[in-house]
């Protein structure tokens, strides 16, 4: 590892050491900024020179490292909006390359777990079993097999010690609070972190996805437009479920016409929205891989590990204020957001400023049916990262309330599939239906 600067550090030694570096660099920073500002440099330019440069190593060191640090930098990530393209892009790249480069485990490692969560008598489930992964994740990997009544299957698999690393990562990002608080310092981070981790140990535990995906089965069982696969049997590190076949959302990213793009955006849009109403659950990974598209024309959903419960649906004010929000009522959209913790009482803004700066989750709702595009998203961002707008730093200034860190991930991510997408999509209508509190 010491000869390859791109390699990714195994040891706790080595771990914690660049874990470390993410405070002594801040404090650097700070300390040349309190020079720069004898110096002459207005405060507020410095302050956010300093929160740049942060965000920026910050990224990088945990981009770098799988586990608990690699799971708090995607969390970070829903406030890539607030961050120059400069910082953003390579740390968004940085993640696909770890997560391109987990290798699989050994056959006899998978047969091992197999046997341990499954019994001795494990390969009397299957008729069939692949050794070879048909795919990988973060913390696990997934086999196709065929079961004992004929059904195919895919077969998820935890790497062993993949619980552990996450937590100890974490409970080492948790003691960097105020780093973290120095990059946005309108946010009240300690509970954040907490949610997080309280929600990554949800994802580790297969037995509690396997409740997720029941009750999201049940929800949607029957349903025209979309496949949730049952699930057969599970363990706390392994799960079996009904195996779907299909084409990727990516595909249709990619290559698809102008009907498949519109149709399935809508449905994409519209399962995340009617989740909590049908199941009270939120599917809270909204990445495209988890999606696929049946041969009959559904919208198949996968992988449960993420989910937000909400047993009385989506938070009312969220309708409310985004209805509020259209009404161009910016005052009454920063009064709201303060209610709902959203602004901590000692942090000032502008208010026309901050409605301004909620455009991108706004503006779809303002029309009958929204064209979802990469130029307009891009064009938003460019806005937002003006240094000459007043929106320029609201990023820094907002508090992510723990009860909407999942809703807030949807939300953003899902614009940003759309925009990728290019869809129309008749996103007020979906959110009449679907989220409480909005009536126009």
């Amino acid at each position: 590892m010491a000869n390859d600067p791109g390699a990714i550090p195994k040891r706790a030694v080595a771990r914690t050491a660049r874990m470390a570096s993410l405070p002594l660099g801040y404090a650097g920073r700070t300390a040349l900024g309190v020079g720069k500002r004898i110096g002459g440099k207005p405060a507020e330019a410095v302050a956010t020179e300093i929160q740049m440069r942060t965000a920026e190593q910050m990224f990088k060191v945990l981009g770098e490292l799988k586990g608990g640090a690699m799971k708090f930098g995607q969390a970070l990530s829903v406030f890539e909006a607030a961050l120059p393209e400069e910082v953003a892009g390579p740390y968004r790249a940085t993640l696909t390359r770890l997560q391109d480069a987990a290798p699989p485990m050994p056959a006899q490692t998978v047969h091992d777990v197999l046997a341990d969560q499954l019994g001795s008598d494990w390969r009397e489930r299957f008729s069939e079993f692949d050794d070879d992964p048909a795919a990988a994740a973060s913390i696990g990997q997934v086999h196709k097999a065929v079961y004992r009544d004929g059904r195919e299957v895919a077969v998820k698999i935890q790497y062993p010690g993949a619980g552990k690393a996450l937590m100890a990562d974490l409970n080492q990002v948790s003691r960097m609070g105020r780093l973290f608080a120095g990059m946005v310092p309108g946010m009240d981070i300690k509970p954040l972190l907490d949610e997080l981790k309280a929600r990554v140990a949800e994802e580790l535990d297969y037995l509690r996805e396997s409740e997720s995906q029941r009750a999201f089965a049940v929800a949607f069982e029957g349903d025209p437009d979309f496949r949730i696969p049952h699930i057969l049997a599970a363990a706390p590190l392994v799960l079996v479920s009904e195996w779907v076949d299909g084409i990727g959302l990516s595909h249709i990213i990619a290559d698809g016409t102008r009907e498949e793009r519109d149709r399935y955006g809508t449905l994409y849009n519209r399962f995340l929205l009617a989740g909590p109403a049908r199941a009270r659950l939120l599917h809270a990974d909204p990445h495209p891989g988890n999606y696929r598209i049946t041969e009959d024309g559904k919208l198949a959903v996968l992988d449960f590990g993420a989910v937000s419960h909400l047993p009385d649906g989506l938070p009312s004010a969220l309708g409310q204020l985004l209805r509020i929000a259209m009404l161009e009522d910016a005052s009454g959209v920063l009064e709201g957001l303060r209610e709902e913790g959203f602004v901590k009482p000692n942090i000032t803004l502008d208010a026309q400023a901050l409605l301004d700066y909620l455009t991108p989750l706004v503006e779809p709702a303002r029309y009958d049916t929204f064209h979802y595009t990469r130029e307009w998203l891009r064009g938003e961002f460019m806005r937002m990262k003006d240094p000459r707008s007043e929106e320029f730093t609201i990023g820094f200034k907002l508090n992510l309330p723990p009860n909407y860190l999942l809703i807030h991930r949807v939300w953003l991510g899902s614009v940003g599939v759309l925009c990728q997408l290019d869809a129309n999509v008749a996103s007020r209508s979906e959110i009449e239906r679907w989220v409480p509190g909005f009536v126009i």
